[in-house]
């Protein structure tokens, strides 16, 4: 399988020339950039329909509208080789409306597919967007005179691995470089980097005339060209290590795995690489979402079963669940005197549904306090930053004489425990409340894992960076405001635990919904310090490993544990699937490199013998030297590591 990649240079503009007439051209599409006047026909016949990319915001797609006046190029588009970046000639082409609608990279790697390609009947075609460029390639090529492919060709698209991150999600699996078969380990990347020497000149050319123009940007690539052929071998090496470990890492998992889910998860892929497309969604997570609070509050209020009334009795627990959360949020005297008036509210409320019965003995939930802000004390450079604003739970100088709002009891279905409910007749309100508190839960622990992120982010890009006592004291402020919501959501998801493990006591509950130790909220190493040593033992908390309401911890029992290793298995598989692929097409570069050197020696060789004035055969002569120096190089560098010739 050929491959090629297919990018574009917005930087290397031209303007338009005042007497254009007078342009000689004196190697037009004798280089890498393609013919004028053909290519010209083909803008000319192709339809300007303006596409949009349903993806994601492109700026290669999106810029198809951009029209500069000023110019006659917005840019140049180029087909290269995906493993090497050689440039593949009479490829190179002029954008006008940035990448307009595909016309300018059809007739490029149209072209690209034509050279020297009469036996090839596969080929890998790399494009930042990819995605949408293949939707209607065919149709574009069968409806345009000018682009012309080679008969029973299969094209394979596929995204570069940087460019594909920005893309949606269905997209990773199937255009993402790790599950194509065939392609080896690539990047899909190598074409910006052979960007920026053209960066450098693009200025110059810019004012250039067409002819003087095309025949720099040759003249470039063909320099690029011979270096990369001169510099083959050396890259070589240094992938047979990365190899072994990727080995080594497939076989360690593996050899964990019960064997029967192995071969299922096999037939699976093995079935995805025949099937392409969507079968490829093989290697995404599976599993649904957690219901968040308002998603049960909704499901609650169409239950028509509801024995008091259409959702008196899911309002009123709605209610005394943003009431406990209110007591989070008390700062003043006027929002105590509101939030008294509401708990006062809610009782009154409450002798509806508990049909006047007096209740004793009722337990009221309290607050970890190490959760509750702390200050922290000095010289201890890894400690958490716990503190929270002061005053935070009365006002300087005001004396209490009642209790205060935010320590009064709010009296709910699970103050009292699933027995005493039961027994008194209220089991429709302990499961509203049981599954009102399993939203509050998810959405507790989903807040949670956001700003979690966010702290890392923050000690990663800001507070290890700063190069400034102002700088780092900034950082440490928003640090501690981060901490103070992670700390709140903490209390949260205690608070609506200790009611779920009271409505509903059973094991299943109690493991899925963990209690949170403060070890569990460090910041995550993976993204402050991702070359560290030993990350092969890491292991994150719990709580990153929550997913939908049927999953369980559990890979005998299925759901979620199984998925991870699932997903986990299958990329490894297919890491150790491409890198066996990298290494095998390696060994028959290496021996290719040695046959199209002595191939080359030949030639001049030839030549020599065949030359009648001295001035040519001691060219030839010279030329066969350095050729053959070429040979007896990768000769010597690939002993042992080539393979067999054919």
């Amino acid at each position: 399988m050929r491959q090629y990649v297919i990018d574009g240079n917005l930087t290397a503009q031209h303007m338009k020339m005042n007497k254009p007439e007078l342009d000689v051209a004196l190697s037009d599409g004798k280089g890498y950039m393609v013919s004028e006047g053909p290519y010209q026909n083909h803008l000319q016949q192709s339809l300007d329909s303006k596409e949009r990319s349903t993806c994601s915001n492109h700026r290669a797609i999106n810029t198809a509208n951009i029209n500069r006046s000023d110019l006659r190029s917005t840019g140049i588009g180029a087909t290269a080789c995906a493993q090497h970046g050689c440039f593949v000639p009479h490829s190179v082409v002029d954008f006008q409306k940035g990448e307009r609608c595909y016309m300018n990279t059809d007739y490029s790697i149209c072209d690209a597919l034509g050279y020297s390609s009469e036996r090839i009947t596969k080929a890998l075609v790399i494009y930042d967007v990819g995605c949408q460029w293949s939707v209607n390639f065919w149709n574009r090529v069968k409806n345009s005179p000018s682009l012309l492919l080679p008969p029973a060709l299969e094209i394979v698209p596929a995204v570069g691995k940087f460019h594909l991150v920005a893309h949606k999600l269905s997209c990773f699996p199937r255009y993402s470089l790790n599950f194509v078969k065939g392609a080896g380990h690539l990047d899909g990347e190598i074409l910006e980097t052979l960007w920026a020497p053209f960066n450098k000149i693009s200025p110059t050319a810019r004012s250039m005339t067409q002819a003087h123009r095309q025949e720099v940007y040759d003249d470039h690539m063909r320099d690029s060209n011979w270096k990369k052929l001169v510099g083959l071998g050396e890259g070589f090496f240094s992938k047979e290590g990365k190899f072994m470990q990727t080995i080594s890492a497939y076989e360690q998992l593996a050899a964990v795995l019960d064997p029967d889910k192995v071969s299922g998860w096999e037939l699976d892929a093995l079935r995805a690489e025949a099937d392409m497309g969507e079968a490829l969604d093989i290697y995404l997570l599976k599993g649904d979402k957690a219901p968040t609070f308002h998603e049960v509050q909704i499901q609650l209020m169409k239950n028509p079963m509801n024995p008091f009334g259409s959702g008196g009795s899911v309002a009123w627990l709605a209610e005394g669940i943003s009431i406990e959360d209110s007591h989070q949020e008390v700062k003043i005297s006027v929002k105590r005197q509101r939030l008294s008036a509401r708990i006062e509210k809610f009782h009154n409320n409450g002798q509806t549904f508990f049909k006047g019965l007096e209740i004793n003995g009722a337990f009221t939930p309290q607050d970890d306090p190490e959760f509750c802000g702390k200050e922290e004390e000095e010289g201890e450079e890894d400690r958490e930053f716990w503190g929270e604003d002061e005053g935070y739970w009365e006002v300087p100088g005001e004396e209490v004489e009642e209790l205060a709002s935010e320590l009064m009891s709010i009296w709910m279905p699970s103050s009292i425990g699933s027995a005493k409910l039961t027994e008194l007749g209220l089991v429709d309100l302990l499961k509203d409340e049981r599954e009102f508190r399993i939203g509050q839960a998810n959405d507790c622990l989903d807040q949670l894992r956001t700003d979690l992120g966010n702290k890392a982010m923050l000690y990663q890009q800001n507070f290890w960076t700063a190069n400034s006592t102002r700088r780092g004291t900034r950082t440490k402020k928003e640090i501690q405001k981060v901490v103070a919501r992670i700390n709140k959501h903490v209390r949260g998801y205690q608070r609506a635990r200790q009611a779920i493990l009271r409505l509903d006591p059973n094991v299943d509950m109690a493991g899925k919904y963990q209690e949170i130790l403060p070890n569990d909220l460090a910041v995550s190493k993976e993204v402050t310090e991702e070359n560290r040593f030993g990350q092969g033992t890491s292991k994150l908390a719990w709580f990153w490993m929550m997913d939908g309401e049927q999953s369980q911890l559990s890979l005998q029992g299925g759901g979620l544990m199984e998925e991870f290793y699932r997903i986990n298995w299958l990329k490894a598989r297919a890491r150790t699937d491409r890198w066996k692929e990298e290494v095998s097409l390696v060994r028959h570069e290496m021996l290719w490199t040695c046959l199209w050197f002595e191939y080359h020696k030949d030639m001049w060789e030839k030549r020599a013998l065949q030359s009648t004035e001295p001035g040519k055969e001691a060219y030839a002569k010279k030329q066969m030297g350095l050729w053959n120096d070429f040979a007896k190089k990768a000769r010597l560098m690939f002993q042992g590591k080539q393979v067999d010739c054919i």
